[in-house]
């Protein structure tokens, strides 16, 4: 254990999530258009939250998961629209004003925020968990993901989904006391870059995990779909880099190509599995991004007490990173 706040948070996960099955939410309406929007980890939700409705509803409702940014400058809401805004703190510039568009629009307007964040401006706001005290999110991620699985499930009659989220706090509780491989740890610590691979949800889960090991260990990280990584991007595979392959049953077995194809170039590479090189506990298909980000996020803070990171700070520890960042309004 660091010193880190970002490591309470990571263990408050399960408790968290547990709270939440049976906090008071408000109601879909299945026979309305759904917009996701968020920015960063928040949109990793949506895109979460999009792809559960598209699986419980067999493709028949195929919500949006639209970037905050695009959606307050490029992209219209419509009156019929019920528009779900994701945010941590509920302070950044482009979620508000995609809440100001949809009330100018005659949308209805859910805000998923923290608990004491300022106050959104929607038609209901659902708050998770209190403020975390690190910049690198991590259980207000798991947070708005469940309270999004609940208004997914009952919008839609998804019993399983519904089952799926009771069962996740077991299984993420199980999945944190494993231990975690220290030539998982050297991978972050030495190789450059890294990349991280997954199918169907898991290929959501590698790009949180990418931006928690760019903002917790200062290391370029990217997440890819598996398939994606195997057209065109092998052109910049070498042996100096790591990779971290999300393996799930359905994959066409292209994560075994990818790491044929990685393996035979030199690079290190280790399969994130319930039995791979970086473990997970067994948990419903549904529920795996609760649980299998949890192995990267502990990754990132036994990177960063080697690498004098800081996933608390985010490199506003040091200049020029504070002075460049603090400079840009979000």
């Amino acid at each position: 254990m660091t010193g880190f706040a970002f490591d309470q948070h990571v263990l408050q996960q399960p408790d968290v999530v547990a709270a939440l099955l049976d906090a008071d939410l408000p109601a879909l309406d299945p026979d309305r258009p759904v917009v996701f929007t968020g920015i960063g980890t928040s949109l990793h939700a949506c895109r979460i939250a999009a792809a559960w409705t598209r699986i419980v509803t067999d493709g028949r409702v195929r919500p949006a998961a639209i970037d905050a940014h695009d959606l307050a400058l490029n992209e219209s809401v419509r009156p019929d629209d019920q528009v779900v805004v994701v945010s941590h703190r509920g302070t950044k510039r482009y979620p508000n004003r995609v809440l100001a568009a949809a009330r100018e629009a005659g949308a209805s307007t859910i805000a998923i925020t923290g608990v004491g964040a300022n106050d959104p401006d929607a038609d209901v706001v659902v708050r998770t968990c209190p403020q975390e005290q690190a910049s690198t999110h991590t259980v207000s991620y798991t947070a708005a993901l469940v309270v999004l699985g609940r208004l997914v499930a009952r919008a839609f009659d998804a019993t399983g989904l519904a089952e799926a989220l009771a069962e996740a706090p077991a299984a993420m509780r199980e999945t944190l006391a494993l231990p975690l491989p220290a030539d998982a740890v050297d991978a972050v610590v030495s190789a450059s870059p890294i990349i991280v691979t997954g199918t169907g949800l898991d290929a959501i889960t590698a790009d949180e995990a990418a931006l928690k090991l760019k903002e917790g260990t200062y290391r370029w990280a990217e997440g890819l779909h598996t398939e994606f990584a195997l057209h065109g991007t092998p052109a910049v595979f070498s042996s100096s880099m790591a990779a971290f392959l999300l393996r799930a049953e359905g994959d066409g077995d292209r994560t075994a190509d990818l790491k044929g194809l990685l393996d035979a170039l030199g690079a290190t590479t280790l399969v994130v599995a319930e039995d791979g090189d970086v473990r997970f506990a067994a948990t419903h298909p549904l529920t795996r991004p609760m649980v299998t980000v949890l192995p990267f996020q502990r990754l990132v803070s036994a990177a960063a007490v080697r690498l004098d990171a800081n996933p608390d700070l985010t490199h506003l520890e040091a200049e020029p990173w504070a002075s460049a960042i603090r400079a840009v309004q979000l």
